[in-house]
């Protein structure tokens, strides 16, 4: 399984985001209202909306993106089935490149996501 450190590149990410967001808060306020409004339950749910959003991460191989949109799903309560099904769909569209990627978000999966029950 993958090494990669999906908590680590998330931290770092907010770290470095976080004079960005001093210095442009009009616009990253608006980015979040933006998030926040396109996640928000509707004719699609929540989780629903999330794992559109992880599919788009894995195939435009966005390794940031993925980190945190697993989290959500997590916090969701996204099962694995659902996780894995999506990213079979990913592989499909996407090809060898969106396979490398689903690995990436299946680590990421394991190491955020609580066992689930067999």
């Amino acid at each position: 399984m993958s090494t990669f450190n999906h908590h680590d590149l998330m931290r770092d990410i907010n770290a470095s985001l976080a004079p960005f967001r001093k210095t442009q808060g009009h616009a990253m306020t608006g980015f979040g209202q933006l998030a926040k409004a396109a996640i928000t339950d509707g004719a699609l749910s929540a989780k629903h909306k999330e794992l559109i959003v992880l599919s788009i991460a894995v195939t435009q191989r966005c390794s940031g993106c993925i980190g945190f949109h697993v989290k959500a799903l997590v916090q969701l309560g996204c099962t694995r089935a659902e996780l894995e099904e999506m990213l079979s769909v990913c592989v499909y569209m996407g090809g060898g490149p969106a396979l490398m990627y689903a690995a990436e978000a299946m680590a990421a999966w394991e190491k955020m996501a609580p066992a689930e029950p067999n």
